[in-house]
């Protein structure tokens, strides 16, 4: 149990490290430098085909399409897999993640690139809400549903479509210019951090409650 919480805190201590390394740089000349070139890059590709791609992969990291996929997993965790206390940890990370996203958005209130935009959006661009949204629904799924694939192969078929599906949300916001390479990066931190914090807590409740996980 000792292991497990130093595990925890080792975990949040270096996503909060590199999250406060993120946002310290913004605005800077080094960060700026970094953003631009791998914009540059990534848009280097553009074809009508990836756009078609990138767009999708933006629509299922958007909020009413994260909204239509935790309801279905809520159901599926509800009636089929009878993970009441799982059904509580995902509605709370799925819910508290947008909330997350506006309070440090509202905070860091860092305009988003003018560039080479693909599509149009306003708000603000620190962090991502599509990379937050993106790494906790696949981040916490991944989470609940290791114990229910038994063998090696499964667990990676699993780890691997979640991390496909986290960094191609991430980079379609970069391709269609509306994101710096740096506000995805620190969604992903931020959300970490989140997830992190919130898985700690389930397993303490869970293991002083009597139900192993």
């Amino acid at each position: 149990m000792y292991s497990e919480h130093l595990k925890a805190l080792l975990i949040g201590l270096f996503l909060l490290i590199g999250f406060m390394f993120i946002t310290f740089f913004i605005g800077r000349q080094p960060i700026s430098q970094f953003d631009r070139s791998i914009i540059s890059f990534i848009q280097g590709f553009e074809s009508p085909v990836l756009t078609s791609m990138m767009k999708f992969f933006t629509f299922i990291g958007s909020f009413s399409a994260v909204l239509v996929i935790s309801l279905i997993i809520v159901l599926v965790l509800f009636f089929i897999l009878k993970g009441r206390s799982d059904l509580i940890l995902f509605t709370i990370v799925i819910a508290g993640t947008p909330l997350l996203n506006k309070v440090l958005k509202m905070y860091f209130h860092r305009e988003r690139p003018d560039l080479h935009r693909l599509i149009e959006i306003g708000g603000y661009s620190f962090p991502s809400g599509h990379a937050m949204n993106a790494f906790s629904l696949y981040g916490v799924l991944t989470f609940l549903l290791w114990n229910h694939f038994r063998n090696r192969k499964s667990r990676m078929m699993l780890i691997l479509f979640s991390t496909i599906f986290i960094v191609m949300i991430g980079v379609s916001r970069v391709y269609l210019g509306v994101h710096y390479p740096t506000d995805i990066i620190g969604g992903y931190l931020a959300s970490g951090i989140w997830l992190t914090i919130a898985i700690w807590v389930f397993k303490r409740f869970n293991r002083s409650s009597g139900y192993t996980k």
